[in-house]
């Protein structure tokens, strides 16, 4: 990795990170090269693999930097509140993730292409965000439902975190998504993120 001063490495890293999360809102994953990135930076594109050695370390901590914006969501949770009922609970992680597309929308990819095309202390530092979301979750539901054991606060987690790999494909279906369910006959109820996280959230707290 570039052998510079933390500012400046900070800085590029920062910079490269925000042209892949722009060129995102437009093109796809697949479409996304380091090429492509490279033309959005203020510096050539031997540069960037000073700081990544693959797209997929890119978007990698771009990933890392979502879980952490959602962390500090889930510690304001934490720390604000001193009761809270399952239901206020649910409302409030389901509107910290109503603001998280771009988090859900890295979810619905294929994380394993991801995390093998990615050296392995950059999968660490991801790997540490991600953990900190676990935890954070396990604590507010340590401290808002107290008539949860820890078996069934583990559980809820776990089915919790791979719910939402599916929540953007849920959420945001596509016109052309639609024009094909609606020709294939499929009735299907559309629900927004906030719905669909507070009605998951209710169920696996046990207050339907």
């Amino acid at each position: 990795m570039f052998k510079g001063t933390p500012e400046l490495i900070s800085e590029r890293r920062e910079e490269i990170i925000k042209a892949c999360e722009k060129l995102y809102q437009t093109m796809s994953f697949k479409e996304i090269s380091l090429k492509e990135i490279g033309k959005a930076t203020s510096f050539s594109r031997p540069t960037i693999y000073n700081y990544f050695q693959t797209k997929e370390e890119i978007f990698l901590a771009l990933y890392e930097r979502e879980y952490d914006l959602w962390n500090q969501e889930l510690e304001d949770i934490l720390t604000k509140h001193e009761t809270l009922t399952a239901h206020e609970l649910a409302d409030l992680i389901a509107r910290s993730l109503m603001h998280r597309t771009q988090l859900l929308k890295l979810l619905s990819m294929n994380n394993y292409d991801m995390e093998a095309n990615s050296r392995l202390e950059l999968l660490t530092s991801f790997k540490k965000a991600y953990g900190k979301s676990l935890k954070n979750i396990m604590q507010l539901l340590e401290k808002f439902c107290p008539d949860m054991t820890l078996e069934e606060i583990q559980k809820a987690v776990y089915v919790f975190f791979p719910f939402m790999f599916g929540l953007h494909p849920y959420a945001f279906a596509t016109d052309r998504q639609r024009t094909a369910m609606k020709a294939a006959d499929v009735r299907f109820t559309y629900l927004s993120v906030y719905e669909l996280v507070y009605t998951c959230l209710t169920i696996l707290l046990g207050k339907k």
